[in-house]
């Protein structure tokens, strides 16, 4: 297995998927803060959260490089456009499992079931991520194609 292409662009796709979702995010296309939205599961402060947050995601996207890694092992076969399948695999996966069962966790996110918190900070983000804007899912899915296709490219198998 390729070790080291795991760690560079299991990394280099990662920023650049984290990437994508906060531009769209300050470009008003979502209200989904990532980085806060995983920040605020260890630290209250939103600022010293978003930065929190930014290394979970980055530990978050390394985790999930390992299955792509194996993947294309196991497959003996790594190219863009099955990263990119692959990429959008797991942005479905994300926007239907990943992200509606954060409310579950979460100790600062408002539950769609059983509403707000007492010091609850986040709405809910509901199915495929919605509830934070109707162009999120499309956003959220476009950036894990992206993250999938660096991978297919360059990671051997």
């Amino acid at each position: 297995m390729d070790w080291s292409g795991w760690a560079t662009f299991g990394f280099g796709a990662t920023i650049a998927l984290t990437g994508i979702m906060v531009a769209a995010q300050l470009a008003g296309l979502t209200r989904m803060d990532l980085p806060m939205m995983l920040g605020t599961l260890v630290v209250g402060d939103a600022d010293r959260a978003r930065v929190a947050g930014f290394f979970v995601h980055l530990l978050v996207g390394q985790f999930f490089a390992v299955f792509y890694l194996a993947a294309f092992d196991n497959l003996g076969n790594a190219s863009w456009w099955l990263g990119a399948m692959f990429g959008a695999f797991h942005g479905l996966a994300a926007l239907t499992l990943l992200i509606p069962l954060l409310p579950g966790i979460h100790p600062r996110m408002a539950s769609e079931r059983a509403g707000p918190r007492l010091g609850g900070v986040l709405e809910p983000p509901g199915l495929f991520a919605l509830n934070y804007g109707k162009e999120t899912a499309l956003v959220t899915f476009i950036a894990h194609v992206v993250y999938g296709v660096i991978l297919g490219l360059f990671l051997g198998p």
